[in-house]
Parts: structure tokens; C-alpha cells; sequence
């Protein structure tokens, strides 16, 4: 009876899905290249993997409409990481332990064990003691429709973690055994917990992977462990730590002991819509990881949703990125290079001088688009270099790289009438020669990468059409760009 109920909430989901996609796609904010839902709301990636010759994305997934409620799992594949198709529902509400208005299937991943698919998800219930989050079971031999295991919850809160802070598996393997980490909250602080099975189903605990002494928070969300060449990363989204959305330790591990000493810390992303990003391989050996391209209203700096879900949906994916290990042992998260197919109307210009004058740069149609360019710091003796994007109607966001502070700041106060706040970091330039920037800009979002991809900020931006200028100037002072290079984006949304 309960597998009948799951297939019949998930054939509920898709005929409300399919009264309402052809006009939910017609949505104004509606992204051209960046991964959405064909409707409602959408937030974590889940179970990411590259299973019989597709890319599967999972998501966390509300299809009623624009709003957080009542979890689903969305489900689509693609050949290229840009063009999907979408498949039914794999999970639904429909057992005593996941099926809650304000609960369901939570986040969690997926792993290939004798040729079926595995997923592994955090339930979300409240049968009156408050919320109780277990970790489950479910599987596919095709791939697309899934069975959730009779003997769930596999896993439940261990002693001393309260039963609603414990989510967010994350499953791999080594050798002939599967490992899970999970995130968890013991005496107000962050740790990731660590667990091993050889059937999928029987799980044996077995250390705490790290935890945080303050310094990180109080809960981990959605954990991420993998290595990187000889190293092990761990990648986890913080509460309770600040301005911090996603923070990545590097370090060591032995797996006969089960912990993880970390010597390097960092952040994937400083902006305010980077979230929860989920690591997978590509079949060619590429680490990949994917985030929300969004984040909590518990959360400094917050803004409302925007306008996306007056259009019957809210929530994108960011691009994906390949994660890479630089000399010093930080990490750098470059934009697949699969984003090079879907360029048009490339323009290059091999150096221009930019002063206090305002020069107008041209990509693609001003709304999506790529732009890439160094700054050659020998030749720069401004004390700021200021780019304006999606400008026009009176508003404009203004991404400032502040070589006297040594500060990149990201300000869209005045960006759509919608958003606020200016998110900052670090800007690295003492003995440098030159500084990498590269833009991506969507509908509604900018991501901009600098510093050999460590010094990131995406930032949802709810822009119209007619905020399509792209603006350049200096303080100051001079400063040299050299190797511009600009694109327009093909839509890879039949609309």
C-alpha cells in the first residue's frame, strides 16, 4: 500500500506540474542556461551522478507553487549539463516518517550498488514530539522509478543530537564499503558524522568526521566529502557562522580511524545565492559540484524571494563547476568548459584602457551573457576599477574591485527594486601582475569569478530586459584590461 501511495502523490505532483508548465515557462524571470524546475520551488541538489551514460539531477522540490512546502524530489537528465529532460518525480511524501506539510523527503544523494540506483535521503516528520529527521533508503533498476525501502528509517539520531538536526547524507565508496557523512548539531555545535555499511541498509556509525569548536557554526548542512588528488574535501553550508555560505576544509583522512584533519579552510562562494553545493564525478575524472542558487532568510543580508514566484516558481541551480587543487592546497571552482557550446557573437578586444571616463562594453544582448578579462596590474595605477551590470531603468549592480582596500564588493541595493545588499571579500593582488575576471550573467543572476576562481559572488539579481548595459570605469587612475572576450548565451529553454 505504501508504494501505491508514493506513485499516486508523485502522479498528483505531475498533473499539477503539467496544468501549469506552459505558463510557468513564460515567466519574465525565467533563466535562459541555468538549471530551473518546470514549476514551484526548487532549492538543494540532490543524488547528482553520471548513471547509464546521463547526468542525473535530483532536487529538493516543492511543485505546487513558488514557496518552500511539503518536500519532493524532482528528477531530470541531460547529455551536456545544459539541455534537460525532465523525468517523473522520484520520491514523494507517503510513509509515517517523511510524509508532513512542513516536512517530507529531505536532501540526500545517490550511489550505484549492484546495478540499481540508490538513493539516500533525510525524512521529515512530526508525529507531536516536533520535528524527527531519520535517514532512508530508496532504489531503482532503471533509474527512473523508485521503491523506498520497507525497512526504513535506516539510520536515526544518535545520542545527544536532537532528532531535527540530523540530515543531508551524503553516500560514496571505497574499497568494498559505502561510507555516509551527515550533518549534525551536539551541544549547540557543528558536526559531520560519520557512518559505514557493505548492503546500503545495515549502517554502522563510526566517528565523528569534524566538528566545529564555534568557529563554524552550530549545524552543518548538506556535507560533502571526496577527494581531490591526495587530499579529501570537505565542503558543508554552516549555520550559525556569519556571512559564511559554504565553507571547504582540506586536509587528510584515515579511514581506519574515521577523522579528518583539516589544514587549509576557505570559501566556494562569497555571495549572497550560493548554497548547499553537492560534488559528483564526471566520467572522464572531472569533480563537479553544483549549489542553490539561493540561500535562508536566517541568513544575514537576506532579501525576499523577488518576484519569481508571482510567476508560479522560485529557485535555480547555479553553473555547475569543476573543483580544482591549487599548489598552496586551496581549491579553485571553474565553470565546466561544457559552457563553451551554448557561446554566440564572440567579440575579442586585445587591450583597452579604462579611465574615469564611463566605456561601454558589449555581451551578447546585455542580459545573457559571458565576459571574460584580465587586468594587468603593472600597467593599473587606479585605486578602484568598477564594473556595472545589468544597468539601465535607473538601476544598475556595481561590482567594485578596490585595489587601495584590497576589497571586491557586489552591490545590488539598486540592483531590480527587489534585492539588497553588498556582498565583500578579500581582493588578493599584493605581488601579482594580473588579475582574471570572468562574468556570467543570466536573467536573474550574475556570478562573477576572479582570482583564478577562488574569489567568487553569485548574487541573484531580478533584472527586466531593458537593464541590458554593461559599464566600465576607473578611479584614480588607469586601468589596463587586456584578452576581452565576450558572448552571448544560447536559451537553453524552448519557450
Amino acid at each position: 500500500m505504501s508504494r501505491e501511495l508514493m506513485i499516486q502523490n508523485i502522479e498528483k505532483a505531475q498533473k499539477e506540474i503539467d496544468t501549469k508548465k506552459d505558463i510557468v515557462k513564460t515567466g519574465k524571470m525565467r533563466q535562459h542556461y541555468h538549471f530551473m524546475a518546470q514549476t514551484g520551488w526548487l532549492n538543494d541538489p540532490n543524488g547528482l551522478i553520471f548513471y547509464k551514460g546521463k547526468y542525473h539531477f535530483f532536487f529538493q522540490y516543492n511543485p505546487y507553487y513558488g514557496f518552500w512546502d511539503y518536500m519532493h524530489w524532482g528528477h531530470a537528465v541531460s547529455d551536456d549539463l545544459l539541455h534537460w529532460e525532465y523525468l517523473p518525480l522520484a520520491l514523494a511524501p507517503s510513509e509515517a516518517y517523511d510524509d508532513h506539510m512542513r516536512g517530507g523527503c529531505f536532501s540526500g544523494s545517490s550511489i550505484v550498488y549492484e546495478d540499481k540506483l540508490f538513493l539516500m535521503y533525510t525524512a521529515t516528520t512530526n508525529a507531536g514530539k516536533g520535528f524527527e529527521q531519520t535517514q532512508c533508503i530508496a532504489y531503482s533498476d532503471d533509474g527512473i522509478h523508485f521503491e523506498k525501502y520497507e525497512g526504513n528509517p535506516v539510520i536515526t539520531a544518535p545520542e545527544g543530537v536532537p532528532a531535527c538536526q540530523f540530515r543531508d547524507p551524503k553516500v560514496w565508496k571505497h574499497e568494498d564499503t559505502f561510507y555516509m557523512v551527515c550533518g549534525a548539531s551536539r551541544d549547540n555545535k557543528a558536526q559531520a558524522l560519520l557512518y559505514k555499511t557493505t548492503d546500503m541498509v545495515h549502517w554502522e556509525y563510526v566517528n565523528v568526521l569534524a566538528e566545529s569548536r564555534g568557529e563554524w557554526g552550530y549545524m552543518w548542512e548538506c556535507p560533502d566529502f571526496y577527494p581531490l588528488g591526495d587530499q579529501y574535501v570537505l565542503m558543508f553550508s554552516p549555520m550559525g557562522a556569519g556571512e559564511r555560505t559554504v565553507v571547504y576544509l582540506t586536509g587528510d583522512f584515515d579511514y581506519s580511524t574515521g577523522k579528518f584533519d583539516y589544514h587549509t579552510s576557505g570559501e566556494i562562494d562569497w555571495g549572497f545565492d550560493y548554497y548547499a553545493p553537492q560534488s559528483f564525478m564526471a566520467p572522464d575524472g572531472r569533480r563537479l559540484i553544483v549549489g542553490w542558487a539561493n540561500a535562508w532568510d536566517w541568513m544575514p543580508f537576506w532579501k525576499d524571494w523577488g518576484p519569481a514566484y508571482k510567476e508560479g516558481w522560485c529557485g535555480s541551480f547555479n553553473l555547475t563547476r569543476e573543483v580544482r587543487m591549487s599548489d598552496n592546497g586551496t581549491l579553485q571552482f571553474v565553470p565546466v568548459k561544457e559552457l563553451e557550446r551554448i557561446r554566440t557573437n564572440g567579440k575579442n578586444i586585445k587591450a583597452l584602457t579604462v579611465a574615469q571616463t564611463v566605456t561601454n562594453l558589449a555581451a551578447g544582448d546585455g542580459i545573457s551573457f559571458e565576459l571574460k578579462f584580465s587586468i594587468n596590474l603593472d600597467e593599473t595605477d587606479a585605486k578602484q576599477f568598477v564594473m556595472e551590470l545589468r544597468k539601465g531603468a535607473g538601476k544598475k549592480v556595481i561590482c567594485t574591485f578596490d585595489f587601495e582596500h584590497t576589497q571586491l564588493t557586489v552591490d545590488r541595493n539598486n540592483s531590480d527594486g527587489w534585492s539588497k545588499g553588498i556582498s565583500r571579500s578579500v581582493l588578493a593582488v599584493h605581488n601579482k601582475k594580473v588579475l582574471d575576471v570572468h562574468v556570467f550573467s543570466d536573467q536573474s543572476s550574475l556570478e562573477i569569478f576572479t582570482d583564478c576562481y577562488q574569489n567568487n559572488h553569485s548574487n541573484n539579481v531580478f533584472a527586466g530586459n531593458d537593464q541590458n548595459e554593461i559599464n566600465v570605469y576607473a578611479y584614480g587612475g588607469k586601468v589596463c584590461l587586456t584578452d576581452i572576450e565576450s558572448y552571448g548565451l544560447e536559451d537553453c529553454y524552448q519557450k
